[in-house]
């Protein structure tokens, strides 16, 4: 199978927000927004219609985890969580995967998601997320 996100997971080759045997999250290429992450399922899933619904479940309580740290140690405002899923979804790679992306007051998305946010933060967001995250006890 010649799967992007296959390749990152098994190539380590991203750069990783969290890693586990269930579900991994990871920096996109482009980012909307400072820490914007995607989170996926380790195993290839094509979509929400093919994964198992306990895959899901641990997809999803990162997916929570990683909006958490986003309001901790980015100090977002908020969070969107986006997902396309299926022919007909616009969905990018064939690899199920949510973006979770922080947002702040001042990002000034006007015709958001085709711009990317102006919100600055002074160090690495992605090391600061992937920080807070191993350091956040385990549910």
């Amino acid at each position: 199978m010649d799967c992007t996100f296959c390749h990152l997971i098994r190539d380590d080759d991203a750069r990783w927000v969290a890693r586990g045997p269930v579900a991994s999250a990871f920096a996109p290429l482009n980012p909307l927004a400072p820490g914007h992450t995607l989170v996926v399922p380790t195993a290839h899933w094509a979509d929400i219609f093919d994964i198992p619904p306990e895959d899901l479940a641990h997809t999803m309580a990162l997916v929570q985890q990683v909006a958490a740290m986003m309001r901790t140690a980015l100090q977002a405002g908020g969070v969107n969580v986006l997902n396309a899923s299926g022919p007909g979804s616009e969905q990018s790679v064939p690899h199920l995967h949510f973006h979770v992306i922080p947002r702040w007051a001042d990002d000034a998305f006007s015709t958001w998601p085709t711009q990317r946010s102006r919100h600055q933060i002074a160090d690495d967001p992605v090391a600061r997320l992937a920080d807070a995250l191993a350091a956040a006890p385990t549910r």
